[in-house]
């Protein structure tokens, strides 16, 4: 199987580079769906790694700003195939608020984890990428989820990260609040100056993490 999935990741990273969406998307049905590869392993071995790649050849100037965006939107679309095919654990009866920080435009790692989520039987409310900061506090204080993770790629964004933890806690002091993305790599000791949990390594991570603070 693990043959099986390395090759599966690297014609699905081929298909990207090439722009081709028709191609990538039967590659995850026809070669990964249908031969028995179960959904998360399709996110996190095929996709995942796949859109990693993408993002560093990007970061070394082997692919252009247009190519990663075509790379990128092609994977968008793959989540949005598969999201029919998610397995569902019975509703636990918890709500998670899930959103990019004000700026942020890199969601795909944050709409896997909402997929992960809702696998796991949480209601999941996903704001998706550039959430203005006061939109997010109306939408906590309207939706009351239990509770509020925090996603930041680039490092520069962590400012609006700090001005979006301050406001909510000034609303909702005990609302959970934790945070995850690639912003943590480079800014160690973050999530200790906010004091908050980080429960980003893999969306896999973040649900064991959050079944655990639900003892669900």
């Amino acid at each position: 199987m693990n043959d099986t999935i390395a090759a599966l990741r690297d014609s699905y990273l081929a298909a990207q580079l090439a722009g081709n969406r028709r191609e990538a998307l039967r590659l995850l049905v026809d070669e990964g769906l249908l031969r028995g590869i179960p959904v998360p392993s399709i996110h996190l071995d095929v996709i995942q790694p796949a859109q990693q790649e993408i993002g560093r050849l990007w970061q070394e100037n082997h692919i252009s700003v247009a190519q990663e965006h075509l790379a990128t939107a092609i994977s968008q679309l793959a989540l949005s195939h598969l999201y029919r095919h998610l397995p569902r654990e019975p509703a636990n009866g918890r709500t998670v608020m899930l959103s990019c920080v004000e700026g942020e435009l890199h969601e795909l790692g944050a709409r896997m984890a909402s997929d992960f989520l809702e696998m796991a039987g949480f209601e999941v409310r996903f704001l998706g990428a550039n959430v203005p900061t006061e939109h997010m506090v109306r939408e906590v204080r309207e939706s009351r989820p239990d509770l509020l993770a925090l996603s930041v790629t680039m490092s520069y964004h962590v400012p609006a990260l700090r001005r979006a933890v301050a406001s909510v806690r000034g609303l909702s002091p005990g609302l959970p609040i934790v945070v995850g993305g690639l912003a943590f790599t480079w800014a160690p000791g973050l999530e200790a100056e906010l004091g908050v949990p980080f429960f980003g390594k893999d969306a896999r991570a973040l649900v064991a993490a959050t079944c655990e603070m639900f003892e669900v």
